[in-house]
C-alpha cells in the first residue's frame, strides 16, 4: 500500500514539469527553421567588451569625493558675509592694484581717424582680507559667472573709443583667489584707442601710441595703481598688423590728474613705432621725381615744335597736381604741411618753370620774327636815295657783325615827305672792360626793346647781344641758347635740392 502512495505523489510532482517543458521542447524543435531570429541583447565581440569596460567611469575614492564639498564649503564661507559693493580696506587704507598686460595683436592704425586697434589680456592683482581662508587649497579658480559676486576695480580706458569684451564660448573673464587673500582678475578685450599723430616730418616720423587707464570713481586716496617692474608681455609672433610701421619698444608714465570729482591716478603706457619708408617712397617720391625729370625732355625738343613742348609741360604740371592731391587723400585734415608736401611742391615748381621756360623762349623768338617782318614790309616803300642809304647802313651792320661789333637796330624817319619809318643800324665796337674811353654803350640805347623796357636796368635779352656779360648794370642773356642753359641748370638745381632735402630730413 505504501509503495503505491509514493508512486502517486511522484507522478503528481513530475506532471507540471512535463507541461512546462513540453512547449519549450517544441520551440526548440522549431528553432532550426528560424536561425536568424535572435531575442534579447546581441552577443558582443570580445574587443568591444574590453573597450566598454575601459570607458566605464570608475567610482571615485573617498578622498576625491570629499574635495568638491570642501571647495564648495570654502567658497560659501568666504562669500557668506562678503559685500562686493565695498572695496577692501575701506576707511583704513587705499586699495593697491597691480596691473599687467599681455598683447595678443597690435594694429592696424587708421591715420585718417587717428586711432589704432589692439587685442589684450588685462591682469589686475590686489589683496582682499575678506577672502582669506585656511585650508589645503592654495588657489580657487572662479569663472566669469562668479566674478560679479566679488569686488572688482572699476578700471576704464580714457582714450578708448570702442571696447569689446570677448564672450565666446564663455565670458573670457577669470578670477583666481589665493588663501592669503590675493586676488587676480583676468579679462580679454579688444580696444580701439585714439592717438594724436604729429605728421610734420611725415614720412620720416615716429609715434608713441598711448593707452591710458584709471579708476572711474575711486580717487588716489582710495585706490592706487602700480606697475610690477613694468611687466608687459608682447607676443610679436601673433597677428600683429602694423603694416607701415616697425615696433621699437614700450614706455610708461604715471600722473595725477585733477578733476571736479577729485584727483585720480592715471597710468599710461606707450607703444613706440617708427614708419617704414618703402611704401611712401614708391607711392609719392619716385613718381614725383620721375615726373619732374620727364618735364626736362622739352629742352631737347626744337622750339618750333610748340604743340609737343606745350603738351609735355602741361601734362607734367597736371600729374604733379594729382600726386599732391593723392598724397593727402588718406591724410588727416591738419592745418600744417609735411616734408612730403614740401617735396611735391618743389617738384611742381620745377615742372611749372620748365613750361614757363618754353613760353618765354617762344615769346622772345616770336617778337624778333615780327620785327624782321616789319622791316621787310617797309623796305619796298622807300625811294632810291633812301634805299641806297639803307643798303649802305645794312652793309655797315653786316661788316660790324663780322668784326664782332655790337649793334642795335633803331627805327628812324626818312627824309622823304611820306613820314614813314625805316630801319637804321649803327655799329659800335664794344668797349673793353679796362678802357675808360670809347663810344656810348649799347645798353644805354635799349629803349626800343619792348620786352626789356621794364628790366633794362638789370637784363639785356636781345638775340645778338655780345661783349662783356655784365656792363653798366645790365646782365646780357642770350635768347637762342636758353634751352642749353636749362639743360644744365634744371638738373643741377634739382640734384642740389635733393641732397639738402634728404640730409635735413634724415637728421630730424
Amino acid at each position: 500500500m505504501l509503495p503505491k502512495v509514493l508512486l502517486l505523489f511522484l507522478s503528481l510532482f513530475l506532471t507540471p514539469q512535463l507541461r512546462v517543458q513540453g512547449p519549450m521542447i517544441a520551440f526548440k524543435s522549431e528553432s532550426p527553421a528560424h536561425e536568424d531570429v535572435v531575442y534579447g541583447p546581441e552577443p558582443q565581440p570580445l574587443e568591444r567588451k574590453l573597450l566598454a569596460e575601459e570607458t566605464k567611469p570608475t567610482m571615485p575614492t573617498g578622498r576625491q569625493v570629499g574635495k568638491l564639498p570642501e571647495a564648495s564649503r570654502i567658497l560659501n564661507t568666504i562669500l557668506s558675509n562678503y559685500d562686493h559693493k565695498l572695496r577692501p580696506g575701506i576707511g583704513e587704507k587705499p586699495a593697491v592694484v597691480t596691473v599687467e598686460f599681455s598683447v595678443n595683436s597690435l594694429g592696424p592704425l587708421s591715420i585718417l581717424d587717428m586711432e589704432y586697434n589692439m587685442d589684450i589680456i588685462f591682469y589686475q592683482t590686489w589683496y582682499d582680507e575678506r577672502l582669506r581662508y585656511n585650508d589645503t587649497f592654495e588657489t580657487l579658480v572662479l569663472n566669469g559667472n562668479v566674478v560679479s559676486q566679488l569686488w572688482i576695480p572699476d578700471t576704464f580706458f580714457k582714450n578708448s573709443k570702442r571696447t569689446q569684451e570677448h564672450a565666446i564660448t564663455m565670458s573670457n573673464q577669470m578670477v583666481r583667489v589665493h588663501k592669503d587673500g590675493k586676488v587676480l582678475c583676468t579679462i580679454r578685450m579688444t580696444i580701439d584707442a585714439g592717438c594724436s599723430l604729429h605728421m610734420v616730418i611725415f614720412p620720416m616720423d615716429s609715434h608713441s601710441w598711448p593707452l591710458s587707464f584709471s579708476s572711474f570713481s575711486y580717487h588716489e586716496s582710495e585706490l592706487l595703481y602700480k606697475w610690477e617692474d613694468f611687466q608687459l608681455e608682447i607676443n610679436e609672433k601673433n597677428s600683429w598688423k602694423l603694416f607701415q610701421f616697425d615696433f621699437t619698444g614700450v614706455s610708461n608714465r604715471t600722473e595725477i590728474i585733477s578733476t571736479p570729482a577729485g584727483d585720480f591716478m592715471v597710468m599710461t603706457f606707450f607703444f613706440n613705432v617708427s614708419r617704414r619708408f618703402g611704401f611712401v617712397a614708391v607711392q609719392n617720391y619716385v613718381p614725383s621725381s620721375v615726373t619732374t625729370m620727364l618735364s626736362w625732355v622739352s629742352f631737347w625738343i626744337k622750339k618750333e615744335s610748340a604743340p609737343a613742348r606745350t603738351s609735355l609741360g602741361i601734362t607734367s604740371v597736371l600729374i604733379m597736381t594729382t600726386l599732391g592731391t593723392f598724397s593727402r587723400k588718406n591724410f588727416p585734415r591738419v592745418s600744417y604741411g609735411t616734408v612730403l608736401d614740401f617735396y611735391i611742391a618743389i617738384c611742381f615748381v620745377f615742372c611749372f618753370c620748365a613750361l614757363m621756360e618754353f613760353a618765354v623762349l617762344n615769346f622772345l623768338t616770336y617778337s624778333q620774327m615780327k620785327a624782321h617782318a616789319s622791316l621787310k614790309l617797309h623796305h619796298p616803300c622807300i625811294d632810291s636815295r633812301a634805299y641806297a642809304r639803307t643798303c649802305a647802313r645794312a652793309r655797315a651792320c653786316a661788316r660790324a657783325h663780322t668784326l664782332q661789333e655790337v649793334f642795335v637796330c633803331e627805327i628812324v624817319t626818312s627824309d622823304g615827305s611820306d613820314g614813314e619809318e625805316h630801319p637804321s643800324c649803327s655799329a659800335q665796337r664794344s668797349p673793353s672792360p679796362g678802357s675808360p674811353e670809347g663810344p656810348p654803350s649799347l645798353y644805354s640805347r635799349l629803349s626800343c626793346c619792348a620786352w626789356c623796357k621794364g628790366l633794362k636796368k638789370y637784363f639785356c635779352m636781345v638775340p645778338d647781344c655780345e661783349g662783356s656779360t655784365w656792363q653798366n648794370g645790365c646782365l646780357c642773356i642770350h635768347i637762342y641758347p636758353l634751352d642749353n642753359y636749362s639743360q644744365i641748370l634744371f638738373p643741377v638745381t634739382f640734384l642740389i635740392f635733393n641732397v639738402l632735402y634728404w640730409l635735413v630730413c634724415l637728421n630730424l
